[in-house]
């Protein structure tokens, strides 16, 4: 069976789940003459299974970081046929992003690390790649009083009926991917 998705190190061999995601591709591919000329370039570099309840759960799938605005083209119908075909999860694609540690005096390099590299614009773009079709109005950390920190996402209220229900399934695989809590909300409309 040829792999025409998934895109592996030398000497890497597929997960079980990612060749589950490619078989669909390849059906979505096949199938769904609209969808082909854009599916066809689209490589995943991984992809995960993250538990959001109890039952519940969703497939985060990877993209390379310069495929993602092909992606981002297509995401939606994609995503919309996916899950129906994996009918009790839901699907996200998120950008195979590196995080580049911060230089010391042992691991000093010769070149400046990027600021595309570091953790904290990594981890924003990851939260931008969960939410993407809507987009996200405000964002705010709560510090309580024991120290932990909780994020506050606020998405665009004209999404509300659409990504409601996914809601709990962000917070759930932003935890997974990067350690942080994370609440995501709509804003509450103001009269003034």
């Amino acid at each position: 069976m040829s792999t025409t998705h998934i895109q592996k190190r030398e000497g890497e061999l597929p997960t079980e789940t990612e060749l589950l995601v490619d078989r669909a591709l390849q059906d979505l591919e096949a199938h769904s003459p609209e969808l082909k000329k854009d599916l066809r370039p689209i490589q995943i570099t991984s992809v995960k299974e993250v538990e959001v309840s109890a039952g519940r759960k969703a497939i985060v799938i990877f993209v390379p970081v310069p495929l993602l605005k092909a992606v981002h083209k297509v995401q939606q119908r994609v995503t919309r046929e996916l899950e129906k075909k994996f009918s009790d999860r839901q699907v996200l694609f998120v950008a195979q992003r590196r995080i580049i540690r911060k230089p010391a005096r042992i691991n000093r390099t010769k070149q400046p690390r990027p600021m595309s590299r570091t953790q904290a614009v990594v981890h924003d773009k990851i939260l931008d790649d969960l939410v993407y079709p809507t987009e996200i109005v405000g964002k705010r950390t709560r510090v309580k009083v024991d120290g932990s920190r909780t994020i506050k996402v606020y998405l665009d209220s004209k999404d509300a009926t659409s990504l409601e229900y996914k809601l709990d399934t962000f917070s759930a695989v932003y935890k997974r991917l990067t350690g942080k809590d994370v609440v995501f909300e709509f804003p509450a409309e103001q009269a003034f």
